[in-house]
């Protein structure tokens, strides 16, 4: 099964960033608030550069001066299943340490094409840490 991670980031504002291994990379969103279990929310995600597979075991301090400059720590990972994927929808299921269920990402269709939200299933959960 693919990998998946969310890092807390603490960058110029916090956000976590949803990582899903796919096509040889990690495709990325930067998320502004923590992912919800709660089915009637709905987080914006805006789609980022993808990043290398390596990249969903990083923790530490990205330098200032560097792009998304803070600190970067592992909030959840896994693996995943992907269950639908067209070009304005990815349904997947999290087997995380954190968060279990299924989820989605749906394209907005607003400029400039990167944003997207991340939505929970009515059976999606948070587990403790």
């Amino acid at each position: 099964m693919p990998k998946f991670v969310i890092q807390k980031h603490h960058a110029k504002q916090l956000h976590y960033d949803l990582r899903l291994e796919m096509d040889g990379v990690l495709k990325s969103w930067a998320v502004p608030k923590q992912p919800s279990t709660d089915s009637t929310v709905k987080r914006l995600a805006i789609q980022v550069k993808d990043h290398e597979i390596d990249y969903a075991n990083f923790e530490g301090e990205i330098e200032e001066g560097q792009y998304g400059a803070g600190k970067v720590e592992i909030w959840d990972c896994g693996n995943y299943e992907l269950i639908e994927r067209s070009e304005n929808l990815i349904r997947f299921h999290l087997f995380g340490e954190r968060l279990r269920g299924s989820w989605k990402l749906v394209h907005t269709g607003y400029p400039p094409g990167n944003q997207w939200l991340l939505i929970a299933s009515a059976k999606a959960n948070a587990l403790p840490k």
